[in-house]
């Protein structure tokens, strides 16, 4: 019996190998992104992971929240279901997804900004569940928004799914943007791209990379990828002022065309798997990794085709896996995933600090004036002044686990933890 089930294993890793890339799709010679409608946020909006400027750093005016260990709380609501998206802020609606396993329901809410009132829940998907890791949930991908629709990525029975749904709850379209074969699960966010909402899928099967038109769901591009499961999401950035959508995982840092999803250029590194955002800083790209080898690369984007040799610029070898790494005042910042506060010169790749914080982390830093705002794990936030030293101004705990990221809008820090949806205000008497 032994014998029969090692064969059985072998034989389905062998037909796991052998699966057929993702049939590509190549876009037009015009530019694929000048049609549909335009992305027009309210003022005070988050629309999308890692916020306005794609890099979890607060541009709005700044309040003083004079943090301490009893947060002013001005509304929190329980979540059915669990997820580990970061909440998205769209004027004065706040929405997240979430994933009932008891329902078998994958959802989109959304809530009053002003008071966490319900005000609508639509379920995107029922049934067709994938195999997690217990670190991950089926609904880790933070939604996108361009004002008009939300965005949503989930994956089911083995594909990917964008669905686009309007601001009052109503499903607009929904498409499957290809197959995907689920290792430790999803938890790559949708990027919006002028006309396009672009989506990522290494899967533990034929990759791809993809582009959608945001107005009807149509798969204007579709590059294959490797079959190496990674879990970040891309990033689009201006370098030299070009639009550059930046992808780590596989093995790779890849800059692509968002027009067309060609390939500009690569590196090798900084691991064979990544689970979070590559960064910016100036000409560079920040871009880390942490299975099975640790790394952190900086790399000159402006070089053609494999530029491995030529345009790393520095390279360290420091588990940064999950976390996303910041970019402030010319550093690079990090809490890795086992506690260790991490500071690198962001030209020069010298590390500047070392720092044990404690527990273990998911969530990455954000940027709020000159503090640092990250939860841990077991859902305690952490505030800490911008600095090598990782100084903590305050911490405190909320209900439930610290797997989604902080998100600032219109004066309020909205969190997610894995029970309920917080909302943290400067003065408890003026919400």
């Amino acid at each position: 019996m032994r014998l029969v089930f090692g064969f059985l294993s072998v034989l389905f890793l062998i037909s796991g190998c052998q699966r057929e890339p993702v049939a590509e799709i190549h876009a037009p010679e015009a530019n694929s992104a000048d049609a549909g409608h335009p992305i027009d946020l309210p003022p005070g909006s988050w629309p999308w992971w890692r916020g306005p400027e794609r890099n979890n750093v607060v541009t709005e005016s700044l309040v003083d929240f004079q943090w301490s260990s009893q947060p002013a709380v001005a509304w929190s609501t329980k979540i059915q279901g669990l997820g580990h998206s970061s909440p998205i802020v769209i004027g004065d609606k706040v929405l997240v997804t979430t994933a009932d396993e008891k329902q078998e329901t994958k959802s989109l809410l959304c809530y009053d900004a002003a008071n966490g009132k319900p005000l609508w829940t639509t379920a995107v998907h029922q049934g067709g569940f994938m195999r997690t890791h217990q670190k991950n949930s089926q609904a880790s991908a933070t939604p996108a928004s361009d004002g008009k629709f939300v965005f949503t990525a989930f994956v089911v029975k083995d594909s990917l799914y964008v669905t686009a749904v309007d601001l009052s709850g109503k499903i607009v379209w929904q498409k499957e943007a290809g197959p995907f074969y689920s290792q430790h699960g999803y938890g790559s966010s949708p990027v919006l791209y002028e006309s396009l909402v672009i989506v990522l899928a290494d899967s533990n099967g034929p990759g791809f990379l993809a582009a959608l038109r945001r107005d009807t769901g149509e798969v204007v591009w579709r590059i294959s990828r490797s079959n190496e499961p990674s879990y970040g999401s891309p990033i689009l950035a201006d370098i030299g002022g070009k639009q550059q959508l930046l992808v780590g995982g596989t093995g790779h840092t890849i800059g692509y065309n968002p027009n067309n999803g060609q390939e500009i250029w690569r590196v090798k590194g900084p691991a064979p798997t990544t689970a979070n955002t590559p960064n910016v800083a100036g000409e560079l790209v920040i871009s880390t990794g942490g299975f099975p080898r640790n790394g952190v690369l900086g790399i000159q984007a402006d070089g053609s085709g494999d530029v491995t040799f030529d345009k790393v610029i520095w390279e360290a070898r420091e588990r940064i896996y999950v976390p996303s790494p910041l970019v402030a005042d010319g550093k690079v910042f990090a809490i890795n995933d086992d506690g260790i506060g991490l500071c690198y010169d962001a030209k020069t790749g010298e590390r500047l600090a070392r720092k044990r914080i404690g527990g273990n982390f998911s969530a990455s830093l954000a940027l709020y004036g000159d503090q640092m705002l990250v939860p841990d794990e077991q859902g305690t936030m952490h505030v800490f002044k911008v600095g090598p030293e990782f100084d903590e101004i305050a911490s405190f705990r909320l209900e439930g686990n610290g797997f989604a990221s902080p998100v600032f809008a219109g004066g309020k820090l909205f969190w997610r933890t894995s029970t309920h949806l917080y909302c943290l205000v400067p003065d408890p008497l003026n919400p």
